[in-house]
């Protein structure tokens, strides 16, 4: 058979983000996590990191105009049904970025705004931070920020359920269309997640809570790459955004509760992504 009578067509997700050079977040995890949820994955490398569990040892970023040229040359060919932004270094990579998507039209997008490693490494540029807000942010299906990162956007506390919902909501005023705040952070049973919309949904609903039990374990590195890389993949393959988001926290958390039967590192290891396929 000839590859044009082929009838089969692949759920298509493009990752614009940093490698992780342990395997365990970044352009890495993101990969896994969209074979891992049944769709295909692509890359636009911003930047290069030397890093493993322990310690970022150096950020290496990419000029503005080869991120532009990776997604220019992917989108060309393969085509996209949604898009994964992880880490960008700089001010220079988030305005290429933003201009290649609203060159191609690009209409889901999941933004994770990193900005910090875990080990406590920063991982942005400051004046990164304001230019995510302008350019990206209005761009974006939904963005996934994490407490801290809620806290440093919006220069406010986020201690419990009620400041997280009002954080999330506060967040919207940035322009995505939604902001999922994920409460991983709290030092509670469960781990807490708010999804915030612009507008009440086809539901009536304006603000939807997720929550799974907190499994103790320290290897949790590449938790948000993941999770926002899960909801691209649901959207890639057409599910409504509060359903995506449901079935990415199921999948991180299979995830985070079979990686933390493993060891490897000195420090905080990765989720198991593959734990529905091997063990």
């Amino acid at each position: 058979m000839h590859a044009e009578e082929n009838s089969q067509s692949y759920h298509r997700v493009l990752t614009i983000a940093t490698s992780d050079s342990g395997g365990g977040a970044g352009i890495q995890a993101d990969l896994k996590t969209f074979s891992a949820m049944g769709c295909y994955g692509m890359s636009a490398l911003a930047a290069l990191t030397a890093q493993n569990t322990l310690e970022v040892r150096g950020i290496h970023s990419l000029p503005p105009d080869y991120v532009a040229l990776q997604i220019d040359t992917v989108i060309e060919d393969l085509g996209v049904d949604a898009v994964k932004i992880g880490m960008l270094f700089n001010r220079g990579i988030i305005k290429a970025v933003a201009g290649r998507l609203e060159a191609h039209g690009i209409g889901r997008v999941v933004l994770d705004p990193v900005m910090v490693a875990q080990s406590g490494a920063k991982l942005i540029e400051d004046d990164a931070i304001e230019a995510l807000k302008q350019f990206l942010f209005p761009l974006s299906t939904t963005i996934t920020p994490n407490l801290p990162e809620a806290e440093t956007l919006l220069g406010m506390p986020v201690e419990d359920r009620s400041q997280m919902e009002e954080a999330a909501r506060s967040l919207l005023k940035y322009g995505s269309d939604t902001v999922l705040l994920k409460g991983g952070h709290f030092e509670e049973e469960q781990s807490l997640d708010c999804l915030a919309l612009q507008e009440p949904d086809e539901a009536g609903q304006e603000v939807y809570w997720y929550e799974a039990g907190r499994i103790p374990t320290r290897n949790t590195h590449g938790t948000g790459c993941t999770l926002s890389s899960a909801i691209a993949a649901g959207l890639a393959k057409g599910e409504p955004l509060p359903e995506a988001v449901g079935h990415a926290k199921e999948y991180i958390t299979g995830a985070i509760r079979a990686g933390s039967r493993y060891r490897i590192g000195g420090g905080g290891g990765p989720l198991h992504h593959f734990y529905e396929f091997w063990e």
